[in-house]
């Protein structure tokens, strides 16, 4: 839904410092690895080693990155099919690791096993969302949208865990369990935009 609405706002910001980064020799590919390494040693680091706040800022620092290599892109001029690919699979690294290390820390460190759970069915839902949407457009259909996509996801899972950090007990359970219906409500979605594109591409439509 952000993806909608904050676009433009987003790359007002974000295209003077891809044009930046450009002129200095990086490459767009070179940035989303980069930002995902770090991104997900963050997480996997300082969730588990109970240090919450150090996690949430340094996770969304490092998340930010990944506008900037689509800024990089636009600065070229171009980007690839490759660099889409590579920032699709980094996204899921990302998010696989984010949500990973957020069970542990629930489980190990604050013995929760409802919000555990509740960041595993997170975990699972990040992957079947963008998978719907990836194997609808390798078939020839749309799957965009839903209620909570990848930037909706880390910003209601951080604030739980920087609310946490600051003391908020529960935080990180509620936003979870949140997290977890948005992203049913987000699947039901994505399924029923396959089943109309379906519809209307017609038998034979649709790439196999």
């Amino acid at each position: 839904m952000l993806n909608i609405f904050a676009r433009t706002s987003v790359s007002r910001v974000t295209d003077p410092i891809g044009r930046a980064l450009v002129r200095a020799g990086l490459t767009p590919n070179a940035m989303t690895v980069a930002g995902t390494a770090c991104a997900m040693v963050c997480a996997l680091v300082f969730f588990p080693g109970d240090m919450l706040l150090w996690g949430t800022f340094t996770v969304w620092g490092f998340a930010m990155l990944d506008l900037l290599d689509g800024a990089m892109a636009r600065a070229r001029g171009y980007g690839t099919p490759f660099g889409a690919v590579l920032d699709a699979t980094c996204d899921r690294l990302v998010d696989g690791a984010l949500f990973a290390a957020i069970a542990w820390w629930c489980f190990v460190r604050a013995g929760n096993e409802r919000a555990a759970a509740a960041a595993l069915i997170c975990l699972v839902l990040a992957q079947v969302i963008s998978y719907v949407k990836a194997r609808a457009e390798a078939s020839g259909l749309e799957a965009d949208g839903g209620l909570v996509e990848r930037a909706e996801r880390l910003i209601i899972a951080l604030v739980g865990t920087g609310l946490q950090g600051f003391g908020v007990p529960y935080a990180v359970e509620v936003s979870l369990w949140l997290l977890a219906v948005l992203s049913v409500v987000t699947l039901v979605q994505r399924a029923a935009a396959v089943a109309a594109a379906a519809r209307a591409a017609g038998p034979g439509g649709a790439r196999p």
